[in-house]
């Protein structure tokens, strides 16, 4: 799979020398996670003891900031080998035990995050070596971010608050950790005759197990739920699918989703910060609550009149089905009719059959086509590994080289398909980070892409849905981040940017798949082996703007019920969605069921920061627009400036410094709002 020497790189990433070791390892049995678990803890806690126990006039860099940093990237690769299997292991105990291993790491994080001998000798070195100037930026930028993270975590606070602090901390890593394995243990499955499944295409219904008495089991995972609410035209099969989804887990994660707010308002209030939200966003480029409401407010502003025309097409549309139907009309939009009349929005007024559509991307084709255009474009050589050491026979192993100079610069795990148990959604999860080891060789970055395509049977291929192959495109770009990455601290690898950056890379890769030229290399037929029709291909570029404004109106809402529960003290998640779906979407939540305890984001390390979807398509937009729209969207010298310029510092430099560099300006919102079908008013800058 090489790329065309033309648009090879210009060996980016020849500073210091590789060691190509693969550090990771996933033949561990449930007893061996236990054992290493307190291992891992014992030697990482001994680093920590040595450091916060040094004499200050014996502190120096190599003593103190290179002991943490080196023990860091160690320590990071050995928590993934044992943390990462609760999301993936086919065996339920490795599962179990990965997940407890993950608990007690996470207490053992807090525990070390709230060493005040550790900080106090950090805040001593930083006072010497202010004097000398004598260190390099990045190491610098990490002092300065372990003395910030030190305050923020109240080391600088009398002891009995700091108590209060890790108390909280501890209590709150377990309850996140806790509120996502439900979701992904949950098993819940509907039976419905092929009558009740209606619509749906026969591939579909062949991929379903059967009950005893010959039903067909409907899972609430992603393969299943989202082709059933866009195709289903029996409304009743939709409610019951739609009300039992937002229902997963409702009673156990509401309970969670209540403490957690409860205890994140706890300890931001303890830090001197006004809500949690505040606390969070002083990391972000957004800074304060402040400035999230009024970028939400104002989108949602301009969005509303558009989200009025897309409710009465779909209305118009609904009212004419249940007529075609001998159905009757309630004369409103209900949550479960929203994917199914976007689905015929497009279908019927933009002429996008997409169960046609998806023949033409079999997940081979796609596949090959993505890899192909990735190594172009990023200047790269991908490798598959024969025989490699995995967790699953599904999953494979590339090897990734820069292909000016030959040098493998990290390696990506592909593990596509669902399975009982297996994380539920689609990510990236960073395993082995690309940074300098304790002997100065650069360590390379590994990572893994976790999804949940359909899977083949035995007459027919994966066929992805377009917005599958966006998702494919979007996670895969954070792989590249990962891999891309030279910062030299593991704490500033891939994608450790600030939260409200870090879609913005993989969100402006979501464009190829808009594309002609990309969208020709990655799909043919899967029977016949033809391209995708010229007319097809038009219509579903020209099917971009359809829906826009419904689907980022429900954005805002997630974003908002977000920002509520972390800005006010008393809110509750079940109401406060239902009154922002109907008042942002104009669509009521179904009755009895309770979102915010099936969002894992809100437990994921996104709390306060769901905004940053939105927040950093801004940029990904302007990224498109201004440098690949115009000097071509498979032009390798604007590919290998967006590695040198975005993916290269990973979290080394701000994001406002790589996108100055990368746009040659300061960013603007015009592509932003050109894309979601708005007129612009003017065109600001940015305030970043």
């Amino acid at each position: 799979m090489k790329p065309p020497a033309a648009c090879a790189g210009d060996g980016l990433d020849a500073v210091a020398p590789y060691s190509v070791g693969n550090y990771l390892r996933w033949d561990l049995s449930a007893q061996q996670i236990g054992e290493l678990t307190t291992e891992l803890m014992e030697e990482t806690k001994h680093v920590y003891d040595q450091v916060g126990s040094q004499k200050f006039e014996d502190v120096s860099y190599e003593s103190t900031l290179k002991a943490l940093a080196d023990v860091e990237v160690s320590y990071t690769v050995q928590r993934n080998i044992l943390d990462f299997p609760q999301h993936v292991s086919p065996s339920k105990a490795i599962r179990t035990a990965s997940t407890e291993a993950d608990k007690k790491l996470s207490e053992f994080d807090v525990e070390m995050s709230m060493r005040q001998d550790v900080y106090q000798r950090i805040v001593w070195l930083q006072a010497r070596t202010q004097q000398k100037d004598s260190l390099r930026p990045e190491a610098a930028r990490y002092l300065e971010r372990l003395i910030k993270l030190g305050r923020r975590n109240g080391l600088h606070l009398p002891k009995e608050t700091q108590e209060k602090i890790k108390g909280i901390k501890k209590k709150l890593s377990l309850l996140c950790i806790d509120f996502n394995k439900n979701l992904n243990e949950d098993t819940t499955f509907l039976p419905f005759t092929r009558e009740e499944l209606g619509g749906l295409p026969e591939d579909f219904l062949n991929s379903l197990e059967k009950t005893e008495d010959g039903k067909f089991k409907v899972t609430l995972k992603y393969p299943h739920y989202f082709p059933l609410l866009k195709k289903c035209h029996v409304p009743e099969t939709r409610r019951k699918v739609e009300e039992a989804f937002n229902c997963r887990c409702k009673e156990e994660n509401c309970a969670i989703l209540r403490e957690l707010v409860t205890l994140r308002a706890q300890k931001s209030s303890l830090l001197g910060f006004h809500t949690h939200a505040d606390y969070v966003l002083e990391m972000n480029m957004a800074k304060t609550s402040k400035a999230v409401a009024t970028f939400l407010d104002e989108l949602a502003q301009k969005l509303k009149p558009l989200g009025e025309q897309e409710r009465a097409v779909i209305l118009e549309l609904k009212k004419a089905e249940c007529e075609a139907r001998g159905l009757d009309f309630d004369g409103r939009i209900n949550a479960w009719d929203m994917r199914y009349y976007m689905n015929q929005v497009e279908e019927t007024h933009y002429r996008v059959d997409q169960n046609l559509l998806k023949e033409y991307f079999p997940m081979q084709v796609v596949t090959r086509g993505l890899l192909g255009i990735y190594q172009e474009l990023l200047g790269l050589t991908f490798d598959l590994e024969e025989h490699a050491a995995v967790w699953h026979e599904d999953v494979k192993l590339y090897s990734v080289r820069d292909a000016a100079s030959g040098t493998v610069i990290g390696k990506f795990y592909l593990d596509l398909y669902p399975r009982e148990g297996k994380y539920g959604h689609a990510a990236c999860f960073g395993l082995q980070p690309g940074c300098l080891r304790h002997d100065g060789t650069r360590q390379i970055a590994i990572a893994a892409m976790v999804a949940n395509f359909t899977k083949p049977t035995p007459d027919t291929p994966s066929l992805l849905q377009h917005d599958e192959v966006e998702t494919y495109f979007h996670e895969f770009g954070h792989v590249m981040h990962q891999l891309c990455s030279q910062a030299e601290f593991a704490m500033f690898s891939g994608t450790h940017v600030e939260r409200d950056f870090v879609e913005a890379p993989s969100q402006m890769l979501e464009n190829w798949v808009w594309e002609k030229e990309p969208l020709l290399r990655m799909s043919q037929h899967y029977r016949t082996g033809s391209a995708i029709p010229q007319e097809l291909l038009e219509k579903l570029i020209r099917s971009r703007q359809a829906n826009t404004g419904l689907f980022n109106l429900r954005q805002i809402v997630l974003a908002k019920v977000d920002q509520a529960l972390h800005t006010q003290t008393a809110a509750d998640p079940a109401e406060e969605y239902a009154r922002l779906c109907q008042e942002v979407l104009g669509v009521p939540a179904t009755p009895g069921t309770n979102m915010p305890a099936t969002f894992g984001h809100l437990a994921g390390g996104y709390d306060a920061q769901y905004y940053g979807y939105l927040w950093s398509e801004v940029f990904s937009m302007d990224m498109f627009y201004t440098r690949f729209k115009q000097e071509g969207v498979l032009n390798c010298k604007v590919g290998m400036d967006y590695r040198s310029n975005i993916l290269r510092p990973g979290g080394s430099e701000d994001a406002n410094v790589m996108l100055k560099l990368f746009l040659g300006r300061d960013p603007k919102q015009d592509a932003f709002l050109l894309s979601k079908g708005l007129q612009m008013e003017g065109s600001e800058p940015l305030a970043c």
